[in-house]
């Protein structure tokens, strides 16, 4: 009798199922750049972003004279939005997200002409003074890992597997990122291999002894691997399949 009433304060006590996030890999590939991974929800929204012209432009290899600008594909729609939201990036008032913005140039450059756009609306980029702010993260061509204190505070990064810092820089890092391909060779059949697991459970374990979510990029776009990548424990899965990856697992 005396378990039956324990049971109840057992069950509250057990921790909540965590959602698993998504990361739309490389946006501005799709008919929709921002659009459509907005609409689905996703956790974080990633582009590819050079210097061209003394202007940000969005593109994966060495951008054209037509490469749209970083301001026309995400930083304009992200200030349209929260005017329409009353300052919240959605009606949807618990939706918030990471704009990853991967570096291909050079980063010192890229950075600065990066925070002049996001101080002009400061507030809808600062997360640590607006809760409801999109939070910018650094990715790609990053800053030494001593450098990163001296970044703005607008900004968080992207870490790797293979560095390591000191507990201050470490509030400065967004999440453990790595390609699947450093790991695996599987094609999401079947079931991934178990010395593939264990690798992946190793790296997974330094990521999260410190806090940090883990990221991985390039994962076999189907219903199947998502599965088991997740129940491994990897908390953020990059892909360009949205959509389906949202439908998923909602």
């Amino acid at each position: 009798m005396r378990y039956l009433v324990l049971l109840p304060f057992l069950l509250l006590s057990l921790p909540a199922a965590v959602a698993q996030k998504i990361l739309a890999q490389d946006d501005h590939h799709q008919p929709k750049p921002f659009v459509t991974a907005y609409e689905q929800k996703a956790d974080f929204i990633e582009a590819d972003i050079w210097l061209q012209n003394g202007k940000l432009v969005v593109s994966s290899t060495k951008p054209q004279a037509s490469a749209p600008t970083l301001d026309s594909l995400y930083l304009a729609p992200i200030r349209r939005l929260f005017g329409q939201h009353d300052g919240y990036v959605s009606a949807d008032r618990r939706y918030k997200f990471g704009l990853v913005l991967d570096v291909k140039d050079n980063q010192e450059a890229v950075l600065a002409a990066l925070i002049e756009q996001l101080q002009q609306n400061v507030m809808l980029f600062n997360r640590t003074a607006n809760p409801n702010a999109v939070q910018i993260i650094i990715s790609g061509n990053r800053p030494r890992i001593e450098l990163i204190l001296d970044q703005s505070a607008l900004l968080q990064f992207d870490g790797r597997p293979s560095e390591i810092y000191d507990e201050e820089t470490l509030g400065r890092i967004a999440m453990i990122s790595d390609n699947f391909d450093s790991y695996s060779q599987w094609n999401g059949e079947g079931k991934l291999p178990e010395a593939d697991q264990d690798k992946l459970k190793r790296v997974l374990k330094r990521a999260h002894s410190s806090g940090k979510p883990f990221r991985l990029s390039n994962v076999p776009t189907n219903a199947n691997a998502w599965k088991q990548l997740k129940k491994l424990g990897v908390d953020i899965i990059g892909t360009s399949q949205v959509a389906k990856a949202t439908k998923e697992f909602n």
